[in-house]
């Protein structure tokens, strides 16, 4: 058997992890990867900033279920991975990030381009390695793709030394992994699981809360299963979106700091929360002592770590969320709750999400709901973060798993334009549409040349209100008017859009906004959006805070 070149070595695991493609950027510590990759049939996509290759792989990850990949070059390049690294870390998404690095003799000697990338990224990775023997390259690799899409899913990032990739060894990838610590695939016991059914079935008022958690394992069609048959009120999380029908009855939509009236009320009123596959964030709770008083709580979670973290647990189901929901589902009663689903009617009768259409400018609210009206619903839908985002979460109707890709934990200005890239790659027949604040489309509008060279059709809609809209929101809120460093001098995207020859089409109009996303999302090819919308019109209802999800302010 010949023998191969750690490089080699690199780009045959990955054809045994079926990897089909990477997201990265070339430099120094990588030349060996790139200057094969120059012939494999594995896919590389240019990014123009490796912040971008980490968002892309992250956005093709959670769009298709699989793990993405991205490759970066040391120092620098290993370090701009970091703040994707930490999105990915925060929402559960399988990444496997690559990093060159200076030779093993220079490691620690301050070389040039050198960073403890290992050192930097340990709390943001679920885990990683430095590889400094060429005979620790397969396995590595085996172990870093079984650890990224396992249990908990998250980001793993291999290290590899220029010369480790340069020395050559006979090669031979590993059948299993043997990692005696780490066992993510233990079935449910079942433990809990009776008692869970009881009080299930005795409780008046439940409410089911499904998260991220839901989309990840695969576990959408056994829970609409189970509220259906059980007629079980449904809230997700914002990254639960998708997860549960937006337009069904049962559904309450979005809870928390921007979420509906009714699924907050539901969750003050309800006496059995069932969380599935969520943190129970801040977000979502608002203050602690207020979050679902009279509800006892079951937990069902993967990570025994999520368990009485945030929240007291009555009954806790530890395991994967599909896995636990199917052996929940045949104990569960068929009951009609009519009076506790009456109720749910009534707010939403009382409180839907509304907004006032009454003054000349394009509302934010109107576009995203155009959006909708014109995709039927059915379009992958990125956001960045800010007032844009909660927007797209309250006016679209998800109703599909993977189809919501967002920045939640960690928040992430910059995420979605790089983010909306990988989606595509992901899924290259479908549409794609970044819908992007003015501020946060600047953090990484660089990629618009990604874009541009391959040609990929995503249409960005960029909610322009000329200000970093949900800090000024709570600039107007909380601090008088004094709007802070937050309006901001734009340039002009449509001929920013021209500079990387992607199409563009700006909207002022309200009578012309339906027109002109049409022409956009029927156009054969990238198209950027610049829609002036009103500058000072705010997300509601919002919880203000400190305060809890029964005192939400504004929305009538």
């Amino acid at each position: 058997m010949s023998k191969l070149s750690g490089a080699e070595i690199f780009i045959e695991s990955l054809k045994r992890e079926q990897v089909e493609v990477i997201f990265g950027y070339p430099g120094g510590k990588n030349i060996p990867i790139y200057n094969l990759l120059y012939d494999e049939p594995i896919k590389h996509i240019l990014v123009r900033h490796e912040q971008a290759a980490a968002h892309a792989a992250d956005g093709y990850a959670r769009s298709t279920g699989k793990v993405g990949v991205c490759l970066a070059t040391s120092g620098p390049g290993a370090t701009n991975l970091v703040t994707g690294l930490a999105t990915a870390y925060m929402d559960s998404v399988p990444v496997v990030a690559f990093t060159g690095q200076v030779d093993t003799k220079s490691i620690g000697k301050d070389a040039f381009q050198e960073a403890d990338i290992r050192g930097i990224t340990m709390p943001i990775t679920k885990h990683n390695y430095l590889v400094t023997d060429i005979k620790d390259l397969a396995r590595t690799i085996k172990e870093a793709f079984y650890i990224a899409r396992t249990g908990r899913p998250g980001p793993v990032l291999i290290d590899m030394p220029v010369d480790v990739l340069a020395d050559r060894l006979e090669f031979e990838y590993p059948e299993e992994v043997d990692l005696p610590g780490y066992r993510p695939n233990l079935p449910f016991n079942g433990q809990g699981l009776d008692k869970a059914a009881a009080e299930i079935n005795k409780a008046e008022r439940p409410v089911i809360f499904a998260g991220g958690g839901v989309i990840s394992s695969g576990a959408a069609e056994v829970l609409r299963d189970l509220a259906r048959k059980a007629k079980i009120p449904v809230t997700t999380s914002l990254m639960g979106l998708g997860a549960y029908p937006i337009d069904d009855e049962l559904s309450l939509g979005m809870p928390g700091m921007h979420g509906s009236k009714y699924a907050n009320y539901a969750l003050c009123e309800a006496d059995l929360l069932i969380g599935v596959g969520v943190r129970f964030d801040d977000r979502v709770t608002g203050r602690l002592d207020a979050f679902a008083p009279k509800a006892k709580i079951i937990h069902v979670d993967i990570d025994k770590a999520e368990i009485n973290k945030n929240v007291d647990t009555f009954i806790s189901l530890t395991g994967d969320a599909r896995d636990v929901l199917s052996q929940l589902l045949p104990l569960v009663e068929e009951i009609e709750r009519k009076e506790w689903l009456a109720q749910i009617a009534e707010w939403k009768r009382e409180y839907p999400l509304t907004y006032k259409d009454d003054d000349p400018a394009i509302k934010p609210q109107a576009v995203v709901e155009e959006l909708n009206n014109l995709s039927e619903g059915k379009a992958i839908i990125v956001t960045e973060v800010g007032q844009h985002q909660m927007w797209a979460a309250q006016y679209y109707n998800y109703s599909y798993p993977r189809n919501f890709i967002t920045s939640g934990g960690l928040g992430t200005m910059g995420f979605g334009l790089p983010a909306a890239v990988g989606a595509q790659v992901g899924r290259p027949g479908e549409l794609v549409v970044d819908i992007s604040g003015d501020g946060s489309f600047q953090m990484n509008l660089q990629e618009l040349a990604t874009i541009s060279e391959y040609n990929l059709p995503v249409k960005i809609v960029i909610i322009n209100n000329g200000t970093l809209g949900m800090v000024r929101q709570w600039q107007e809120l909380l601090h008088e008017k004094r709007y802070s460093s937050t309006i901001l001098k734009n340039p002009d995207f449509v001929k920013l859009a021209a500079a990387f020859d992607i199409k563009a089409i700006r909207i002022e109009e309200k009578d012309e906004l339906r027109a002109k996303l049409k022409e956009a999302i029927d156009y054969d090819g990238p198209v950027l959006i610049d829609v002036r919308v009103a500058w000072e019109e705010n997300v509601w209802p919002m919880v203000p805070p400190g305060a809890g999800n029964h005192e939400m302010i504004g929305g009538e």
